[in-house]
């Protein structure tokens, strides 16, 4: 039925494109080219201000020879449809959690879900802004899709209905995580039982009891209303949060050339937005949920976080054989680089 689905959407985003857009061959006949850019999380997140940013620039760069139609909250695909869509061309554009690309087949995308891995954002900069980025990008072609851009999110907590100090109080709690055998290993590595479950339905769930608890960066938490359903958080942020903006690559090599250029300027820009506002996004909405006073979070101090890492860490040798040992090493001596021992 899901199928049926996205070849129906399919279908009729190929009629739309055969009459204002018209692809003959690798050029459009005619001025007018539509993105479909289709995301999960709320437009006040920052990745939804990421996308409004590049729909602006793109449109006003244009000179209105591109429209961009951005529909956030998962109106139009899940998580579990989104990049299937995207492939079928039901969709030309996406903003996924890096998470998402490891069930593609992509496995080595799953290395920015170990805990840990990076100690703070310049060792991740020099990641996605490096050449591991654009290997990592170079493994998404063969699906049918180009890799863009990275954008921040943050640095994940651990929330649950009751106090999270210790690495063994995690034990028996129901986790939801994303698809990812690297979140399932870190969440068994804590003693917990990991849930898959869609952002989007993960509100419900916590207000149910069907999940205990949930790791997310603070500006998700707050924008969907997560810390109204849960009474404790932990600082811990073990964990990075980031998304790729990835297109549809047989629409994309289909652009007149100039089209692509002005849409990769505008890409890179609304990028640099993106990523400086994550940060404001997410201490602003740490202030608004203490403020409420609906969930109670805890600072960890140094020996509990070192606690939490020694708990975590051996993660990390255990995800050698899935996403990479060379992988691993090249960010371990990018942290070294960077003035951390791994």
């Amino acid at each position: 039925m899901k199928l049926v689905k996205l070849l129906s959407a399919a279908a009729a985003v190929g009629c739309l494109m055969a009459s204002p857009v018209a692809l003959s061959g690798k050029a459009y006949a005619q001025d007018q080219i539509v993105i479909k850019f289709s995301h999960v999380v709320a437009p006040e997140t920052p990745k939804g201000k990421g996308a409004e940013k590049f729909k602006e620039l793109a449109e006003q760069r244009t000179g209105g020879k591109v429209k961009v139609e951005v529909y956030p909250n998962s109106q139009l695909y899940k998580d579990k449809e989104e990049l299937e869509a995207l492939q079928l061309g039901a969709v030309q554009m996406l903003a996924p959690s890096l998470a998402k690309f490891g069930p593609l087949g992509a496995k080595e995308f799953e290395v920015f879900d170990l805990p840990y891995i990076f100690p703070n954002k310049e060792v991740l900069r020099r990641v996605t802004e490096g050449p591991i980025g654009k290997q990592l990008f170079q493994k998404l072609e063969s699906k049918g899709i180009i890799g863009l851009a990275y954008w921040d999110n943050g640095f994940k907590i651990m929330s649950a209905n009751k106090p999270l100090i210790k690495p063994e109080d995690m034990k028996g709690q129901k986790m939801r995580i994303q698809s990812s055998k690297v979140l399932d290993a870190q969440m068994r590595a804590l003693g917990a039982l990991p849930q898959v479950m869609a952002f989007s339905e993960v509100y419900q769930a916590l207000q149910t009891g069907v999940v205990d608890g949930t790791e997310n960066p603070p500006s998700n938490m707050y924008t969907q209303k997560m810390h109204e359903v849960q009474k404790h958080a932990t600082l811990t942020e073990h964990g990075y949060l980031g998304y790729a903006v990835i297109v549809n690559k047989k629409f994309w090599d289909g652009l007149p050339a100039d089209v692509r250029t002005t849409l990769e300027g505008a890409m890179k820009d609304a990028t640099t937005f993106a990523n400086d506002i994550a940060q404001a996004e997410n201490d602003g909405a740490m202030t608004a949920m203490k403020a409420s006073g609906k969930t109670t979070f805890h600072e960890q101090t140094k020996d509990e976080r070192a606690a939490w890492v020694k708990a975590l860490l051996p993660v990390h040798k255990d995800a050698e054989s899935r996403v990479g040992k060379d992988l691993i090493q090249q960010i371990y001596k990018e942290a070294e680089a960077a003035g951390f021992k791994m």
